[in-house]
């Protein structure tokens, strides 16, 4: 399971042949979110604000269209983008794989995540682990047997699922249950229904920023290897103009222009 993810590298990522349907304005870009995945988009007030949100806002300057989010549940975003009948592209976090690039056309990656475990603070039962790179980690062998909360459909569910079933976990009486929100999964380990949550690293920081109960860690098969992400923008299959113009502004952002947007939405600067 360690590489069940496929990497997609930048730039090489087929455009699909079919025409977008899109929205009925078309001046406007309708992108699916889900807004309960902070940095990348998450609600203030009735806002959704977010790294996603700002890049797709450059996008919507670059074309002259208005952006238009909307937050729906996680795992219909590429099903709702792929049949172009309301959504122009989604953005929330999304972890390229290869079932998704059947359905949807991916930007070019954007940020490289890891999976974190969350867990209470003052739990001693995960030994204290360092990986080969000085990250303080836990490893998956560490979760034998425990309650896994995870955010319904995201790249922890399918992790776990996977470790369970014939990965890490394998033959274990550990089990995965899938929660709507990140924040829903950790309310159950302050509830005692489950042991930990694995998320993604940002999200993971920034719940346990808002709350000293809990603490988070990278998550690692051994000392070398974590459970490593890419993050892309999904379009309908033939929005090649809605596309190019999002690589454009990926590329002008660069790589420290997006980890400045991160900074800003975890309250950094």
């Amino acid at each position: 399971m360690k590489k069940f993810l496929t990497t997609l590298m930048a730039g090489m990522l087929t455009v699909g042949a079919a025409v977008s349907l899109g929205a009925c304005d078309k001046n406007t870009i309708y992108v699916d979110t889900n807004a309960f995945f902070a940095p990348f988009e998450y609600y203030v007030g009735d806002e959704i604000k977010g790294v996603d949100v700002d890049i797709m806002n450059k996008v919507g300057e670059k074309l002259g269209k208005k952006v238009k989010f909307e937050n729906t549940d996680f795992d219909v975003i590429i099903d709702n983008v792929a049949s172009g009948k309301k959504y122009d592209c989604g953005a929330a976090g999304i972890t390229i794989t290869e079932e998704r690039a059947d359905k949807v056309d991916f930007s070019n990656p954007y940020y490289t995540s890891v999976q974190y475990v969350i867990y209470k603070e003052g739990n001693t039962s995960f030994e204290a682990k360092t990986a080969t790179d000085g990250t303080p980690c836990v490893y998956w062998s560490d979760l034998m047997n425990l309650k896994i909360g995870v955010q319904r459909d995201t790249t922890g569910h399918l992790y776990a699922d996977g470790e369970i079933d014939g990965g890490e976990l394998d033959g274990t009486t550990g089990s995965c249950i899938p929660y709507d929100t990140a924040q829903l999964a950790v309310d159950a380990i302050g509830a005692n229904h489950i042991d930990v949550v694995v998320v993604d690293e940002l999200p993971a920081q920034y719940i346990c920023n808002a709350n000293d109960k809990y603490v988070c860690k990278a998550l690692y098969y051994d000392a070398d290897t974590a459970t490593e992400e890419e993050y892309a923008i999904c379009v309908t299959k033939g929005n090649t103009e809605l596309l190019n113009a999002i690589n454009e502004v990926l590329a002008e952002l660069g790589e420290e222009g997006i980890n400045a947007l991160v900074s800003q939405h975890l309250g950094l600067n």
